[in-house]
């Protein structure tokens, strides 16, 4: 077992004690660190059995820069600490009411290609045999992005093919349509771009870190909680901003300063995102554990204990 898996299996299973883990590991100023400093800090967590007080900048900085499945480190830009400097300005243009498709489609593929390459750089790898991106793979996050690329522009291609002038559906199609399609579509992006585990399965290790085998429920169970955590953070973002919105405008202060909703919307959007990030990445532990009873029978044998462990991704 990798030691960053063990660390989070150490943290405990509770939300709260996740959720501070996290957002100590959201921390932008660790992408300040290299990559020497990120491998010193892994092999530093790996060969202690017990961190005192003074590691523990070691412990986050291997949480945060490197995978728990094989160690090595990530790429700057697909780092949790870079999940809000990049994507938020990206979810905030993207909820924008464009007066037009092209620029709806332009930040919709930027965040869906951005999401899709956050969700595969975080997968569970274990079972791959090589570690450069395979022809599927690819052709598979193409078609994923171009598919989440178009269905993100939805709302606003209705507006402009069917003309839709009328205010009421205009609302409906900018405030509430993006909510459910927005979770429902980065339920997808993640589903499609991680299914190889699903169907190759992942490893899993018992109670006592020792490998037990590939599993094929536990690579499917991985993928779902990630996915059903990726759908909350999108879903709520898009939601809380635009449900606020309609309820200010019916304020007689900004029906009569109507210029103050732009500025609105996208602090609100930002904000209820940035807050988003470490509950949503917090709601399952990335040391995922799944009875020995719910995998393949061959592996229920070989295993101890009654829980298996496995790594989860993000």
């Amino acid at each position: 077992m990798d030691a960053n898996l063990l660390q989070w299996k150490n943290q405990g299973q509770s939300f709260l004690s996740r959720l501070r883990t996290w957002v100590c590991l959201l921390d932008p100023s660790l992408l300040l660190s290299s990559n020497a400093e990120i491998l010193k800090a892994h092999s530093l967590i790996g060969s202690t059995e017990k961190l005192d007080e003074k590691d523990e900048a070691a412990v986050n900085l291997s949480l945060s820069s490197s995978h728990p499945v094989s160690g090595a480190v990530l790429p700057l830009f697909f780092r949790p600490p870079a999940y809000l400097p990049i994507s938020g300005p990206l979810v905030v243009a993207s909820l924008l009411p464009h007066s037009g498709v092209k620029a709806a489609m332009f930040w919709q593929f930027l965040l869906q290609s951005y999401n899709a390459g956050f969700s595969y750089m975080h997968r569970n790898s274990s079972t791959e045999k090589e570690k450069k991106t395979s022809l599927p793979q690819l052709l598979l996050m193409v078609g994923t992005v171009s598919y989440t690329t178009c269905a993100g522009a939805l709302p606003q291609i209705f507006i402009d093919r069917l003309r839709i002038r009328s205010p009421p559906l205009q609302t409906f199609c900018r405030s509430i349509l993006p909510i459910p399609l927005s979770a429902a579509l980065a339920f997808f992006n993640v589903l499609t771009v991680r299914h190889q585990e699903t169907e190759t399965g992942i490893q899993v290790f018992d109670c006592n870190g020792n490998p037990v085998g590939v599993s094929k429920a536990a690579g499917s169970k991985a993928v779902w909680e990630t996915a059903l955590s990726r759908a909350v953070l999108f879903g709520t973002t898009a939601g809380v901003p635009n449900l606020l919105l309609l309820f200010l405008q019916r304020s007689r202060f900004f029906q009569r300063n109507s210029l103050l909703m732009a500025p609105c919307r996208h602090i609100s959007v930002a904000l209820v995102f940035g807050l988003m990030i470490p509950v949503s990445f917090s709601l399952f532990s990335p040391a995922g554990t799944i009875n020995r009873e719910s995998v393949e029978e061959e592996l229920q044998a070989g295993a101890s204990g009654q829980t298996l462990i496995y790594h989860r991704g993000l």
